[in-house]
């Protein structure tokens, strides 16, 4: 891996740290940066992981002391592909790509002229968008009006300018920390993510013209982020506890 790409994964690594921190202390979840990981001693959100490392070679005792192993679920975000932990009760919940795009690259295409974005700014909008998202899967409650608060979080909402109930019809998460922002949450109620990569994008260029956008992907919606123009930085795995499916 060559140093830059290092320092990337790096960067991804610690932003989506800073977003779970961020969606965490909105469910009233406090966490701890330590030098290999960040973590709580608490159970976080649904979807959400209780461990996150930001080095690789992470120490896997001294992470799994940090979190709560007894409850039923948690997990530990394996930013680069390397920890052991099925001794310690683990197993591999799901793996997926770290991923890239430079800033200022050029949009994969034009996508629709009709879709305007703006920012949820008020619990009223952000719960209009939390349904958009969840899309009747009864998870609308994750997103609380703490994120508005967060001044690094900013929730991205897509309308039909055509559509005259200005309903929410794609959307995303930007979150944005030191050298990078990350996206998260991508989706698009009609016509999947290949529909809202475009207008997301062009609102990632207009927010944060300078900072390279990272997340993470996996199976076809990896497919799509790549086909918008991401490139693939490297693995990351995700480890749950007990075998409970979160």
């Amino acid at each position: 891996m060559t140093t830059s790409r290092q320092f990337l994964v790096r960067a991804a690594a610690r932003n989506n740290a800073e977003w779970c921190a961020a969606m965490c202390r909105a469910h009233g979840v406090t966490g701890e940066f330590g030098a290999e990981a960040w973590a709580t001693a608490v159970r976080t959100p649904l979807y959400y992981p209780d461990a996150v490392t930001l080095e690789p070679d992470a120490g896997r005792d001294a992470l799994v002391a940090r979190i709560d192993t007894a409850s039923p679920g948690a997990s530990v975000k394996d930013s680069f592909a390397d920890l052991e932990l099925a001794e310690a009760g683990f197993g591999v919940l799901f793996e997926a790509q770290w991923i890239h795009r430079r800033a200022g690259a050029p949009a994969s295409e034009p996508g629709r002229p009709d879709l305007v974005w703006d920012l949820a700014g008020d619990p009223d909008t952000l719960r209009a968008w939390a349904l958009a998202w969840d899309d009747g899967a009864g998870d609308a409650d994750l997103f609380r009006p703490g994120l508005l608060a967060e001044p690094d979080t900013f929730v991205i909402q897509v309308r039909s300018a055509d559509c005259a109930d200005g309903r929410v019809v794609a959307g995303a998460v930007a979150s944005r920390s030191e050298h990078v922002v990350g996206v998260s949450n991508v989706f698009g109620r009609d016509s999947g993510p290949d529909a809202a990569w475009p207008v997301v994008l062009r609102a990632l260029a207009r927010l944060f013209p300078t900072l390279p956008v990272v997340g993470y992907e996996q199976g076809d919606d990896l497919a799509v982020a790549l086909r918008h123009g991401f490139e693939p930085l490297g693995p990351l795995r995700v480890w749950t506890h007990a075998g409970a499916g979160r």
